[in-house]
């Protein structure tokens, strides 16, 4: 399923030409663990740590796994990890300033991700595919008449480009309701051809909005967001794009959209992107020792915006797991526990998770059903943070349902630990806006850590965790700004700490999570026959709908 070793073709060159600088960073960042005498050998042959062998049963796993999870707390520091941080921002500095995937920037961070663990002992593979690359070349959003202004505006990714200079026409308001554009009728009522539909997010996907628009003869669209903040967002392909489409803030979607009711609005709408096919990998390290059919998987985005270098997303998730590892080969060597631990740092996030969709795709059914558990860790160090965990039993109430069988006990785990050490955690649903979408979709229990993104801070959360509400918890969420000075060191520690007691908990005992999946399987099964039974008052089967949904980094959907 993927080729070992470090990735071929047309990007070893931008590995030969930046060797030197790359040699330096593995090495310091392997003696910083106490480990010199990997440091020459990390970028030769993959050291043989461990045994190939898995673990003998223990006797009493859940203790193995309490007294590693202490030891790899203690070990696991963050600034350390912030080690990773510095290098991401150098790789960054001598590749256009960002670590996209498919350029430079991301491939020198694999290389060096990679590099890395596989000098700690571990497996490693680049897990390559095809995908369509997207730089942003213009974002702009001019009012042209009555009153003559500038409106911030983000292009949704995959859009339809503008001509050089912007498209200008009227705006067209589509009328506020629980769906707005979701369906063609929306249009009705309005003269949408040749005018550029302003529609409100929410109820469907970007996608669908434009296509409806379009279909109205709208020449352009442009989304404002249903709360506070920006709206980022993404129509999950190429082949989906119809028309020119960018997204605006509420309030200043709210005021075109007031403007525009009073009389002829007039805007100059500039979203141009750059698309090509292009190769990139996923960079996915193995224990050598454990338990292949019950593997714990932990994964974190490696790839950035276009942007900037993204050190809060995702080099901040990357660097806790890269830290995590390491401190785990060193601490265990492989070999002593009871699971494999897989850790994944995938590509092509911020373009609709199509890295971990496509590892997901390529599994078979029986691959997927060794996999015991996924966690997932994305945004850990935002500068006006928040402590959120996923929200697996959908106790908090904050939007979408629950997670596969297990995910509530994976909550629980990392609240109770949270809860012990002071950090206040509170949940965060799965919106489908990060890496354990496809995780999700398989059944695969789920969950994992954020500190928030273009989301704004309430007033009760700054008096919980401190920080400045009314302000995004990342106000450099994919901007060029999204650099060494754009993290938090304090949330950062917390999440390197949670991170770093999941690892090694679940590489000796995932006992907790499996009686709630095998609960839970016996439940659907009975479900399943109640269902399928000839109904008393028909003799009609029913019938059992399974099916989900998910969204790309910047959102497809509401």
């Amino acid at each position: 399923m993927c080729a070992a070793g470090v990735p071929t073709s047309r990007r070893t060159a931008r590995f030969a030409a930046h060797e030197r600088t790359l040699a330096v960073h593995v090495s310091q960042s392997l003696r910083r663990r106490g480990v010199a005498a990997l440091a020459a050998a990390a970028l030769a042959a993959p050291l043989m740590l461990a045994s190939s062998t898995g673990a003998s049963a223990s006797p009493d796993p859940a203790k193995k796994g309490e007294q590693l999870a202490r030891k790899l707390v203690k070990r696991a520091e963050a600034d350390d990890a912030k080690w990773h941080l510095r290098v991401f921002q150098a790789l960054a500095d001598i590749s256009d300033g960002n670590r996209a995937a498919g350029s430079q920037g991301h491939d020198l961070s694999a290389w060096y991700v990679g590099t890395l663990l596989r000098g700690a002992g571990y497996d490693v593979t680049y897990q390559e595919f095809e995908f369509t690359y997207v730089e942003t070349l213009a974002e702009k959003l001019h009012v042209v008449s009555p009153d003559a202004r500038e409106v911030p505006v983000r292009l949704m990714t995959y859009t339809q480009s503008t001509p050089e200079g912007g498209l200008e026409a009227p705006v067209a308001a589509v009328p506020e309701d629980d769906s707005t554009g979701c369906e063609a009728a929306d249009f009705a009522g309005g003269d949408y051809t040749g005018n550029i539909a302003l529609i409100q997010r929410g109820a469907c996907t970007f996608a669908q909005k434009q296509q409806n628009a379009a279909d109205a003869g709208a020449v352009g669209a442009i989304v404002y967001n249903n709360t506070e903040g920006e709206l980022n967002g993404t129509l999950g392909g190429p082949d989906a794009a119809r028309i020119p489409t960018g997204g605006v803030s509420q309030a200043d979607g709210r005021a075109l959209a007031a403007a525009a009711a009073d009389g002829k609005v007039v805007v100059n709408l500039e979203v141009r992107e750059l698309q090509e096919e292009r190769t990139t990998s996923n960079v996915l390290a193995e224990t050598r020792g454990g338990d292949a059919a019950n593997t714990v998987m932990l994964g974190a985005h490696l790839d950035g915006v276009s942007e900037g270098p993204g050190i809060n997303d995702n080099g901040s998730g990357t660097a806790g797991l890269l830290e995590a590892a390491l401190e785990l080969a060193r601490a265990d060597r492989h070999g002593k526990h009871e699971n494999k631990v897989r850790f994944a740092f995938w590509s092509a996030e911020e373009l609709g998770l199509i890295g971990s969709e496509h590892y997901v795709a390529e599994l078979s059914e029986a691959q997927r059903e060794e996999i015991a558990l996924y966690l997932n860790f994305d945004m850990i160090a935002s500068p006006n943070y928040g402590l959120f965990v996923y929200d697996g039993d959908d106790s908090d109430g904050v939007g979408a349902g629950p997670g596969p069988a297990g995910s509530a006990e994976i909550e629980a785990g990392i609240n109770g630990f949270m809860d012990r050490a002071g950090y206040a955690p509170r949940g965060t649903d799965f919106t489908g806006r990060s890496d354990y979408g496809p995780f999700i979709a398989v059944d695969i229990p789920s969950g994992g850590t954020f500190t928030g993104a273009e989301g704004v801070k309430t007033p009760e959360q700054a008096e919980l965790w401190g920080g400045e509400a009314g302000v995004a918890y990342d106000p450099c969420y994919h901007a060029a700004c999204d650099d060494l000075d754009n993290i938090s060191m304090a949330a950062f520690d917390a999440n390197v700490n949670v991170i770093a007691h999941a690892v090694g908990t679940y590489a000796w005992d995932t006992s907790p999570v499996d009686a709630a999946v095998a609960k839970g399987a016996k439940e659907a099964k009975s479900k399943s026959k109640s269902l399928t039974s000839p109904s008393p008052e028909n003799g009609a089967e029913g019938e059992h709908i399974h099916g989900g949904a998910h969204a790309g980094c910047g959102e497809v959907t509401e």
